[in-house]
């Protein structure tokens, strides 16, 4: 028997091997799993490490040079549900502080859709 991997692919893993994983999910779900956590704010390495997505595959949606169309589309619906949900959990506050997070919700929502 030999040591090496079934999958004889020559470049280096991110993150290396003691971290990697196999992703368990086909190219579809991938991009909606990389839109989501790009809205989020997760940074490539993040999402690679949490996922077992390919970091070049992430850089490459990020970048617009992969589904340049779909891409952006997925990630301003996670925006503005992310937007949606940070409004309804502030309705659990009451007065300035309730004022104070949807004012800042919608300060970032604005920043990021401004990008």
């Amino acid at each position: 028997m030999s040591s090496e991997p079934a999958n004889p692919d020559p470049r280096t893993p991110s993150p290396p091997f003691g971290y990697s994983r196999q992703c368990p999910y086909g190219r579809e779900k991938q991009l909606e799993i990389v839109a989501e956590f790009h809205a989020h704010r997760i940074r490539p390495a993040r999402i690679a490490y949490r996922v077992g997505i390919d970091i070049a595959f992430i850089e490459a949606l990020i970048a617009g040079e992969e589904e340049p169309e779909r891409f952006p589309a997925l990630v301003a619906y996670y925006r503005r549900q992310r937007y949606r949900d940070r409004l309804r959990a502030s309705e659990a506050q009451r007065g300035t502080a309730r004022y104070e997070r949807q004012q800042l919700a919608a300060r970032d929502f604005e920043q990021e859709t401004g990008l």
